[in-house]
């Protein structure tokens, strides 16, 4: 499968869960993430196994070349990442966040980090109670990586930012 169809897909996926109103952090960044149960470097660089894991979650250990896991494991260390994630979240933002919105926020936290999250634009304005689209527009700063645009993160920010809107 080409990447375009596979962002086509996710955005078909991401589309239908907004109409439903019943997206979870899990889903939102299983999809995006995809599935590799042997370790790849991202795009990045960076050692990275199931769902996007740079690290396992109960211990701390990095993944490293050569590491492979199992798709049950893959899926708890993506449980754990959330939970994780979340509870740091909940404690960084100072308003209230509907359900969506905390899927976006996580989704983009995930995959950038909780230092960037803390430190970004986005969590300023958040806790400004900024206007909703000046705020969402932000998540579509977070789409490079060494400072070249990915046209993943793009599509990824693109429903991220979407998600967060409703």
């Amino acid at each position: 499968m080409t990447r375009t169809k596979k962002y086509i897909i996710i955005g078909a996926i991401v589309l239908l869960l907004l109409i439903t109103k019943k997206v979870s952090a899990l889903k939102l960044i299983a999809e995006f993430e995809g599935l590799r149960l042997k370790a790849y470097q991202d795009t990045g660089g960076i050692w990275t196994i199931g769902y996007g894991s740079t690290k396992d979650p109960y211990t701390g250990v990095s993944v490293k070349q050569g590491d492979i896991i199992t798709k049950e494991t893959a899926l708890s260390w993506l449980k754990k990442d959330i939970e994780q994630r979340q509870f740091a979240i909940k404690k960084l933002i100072k308003v209230p966040v509907n359900t969506n919105q905390l899927a976006a926020l996580t989704s983009l936290a995930y995959n950038i980090g909780l230092g960037a999250f803390q430190l970004s634009t986005l969590l300023r304005l958040l806790n400004k109670k900024a206007d909703k689209v000046a705020i969402a527009d932000q998540f579509l700063r977070w789409n490079k990586v060494k400072g070249v645009e990915v046209k993943g993160l793009t599509n990824r920010r693109i429903l991220e930012r979407e998600l967060f809107l409703t």
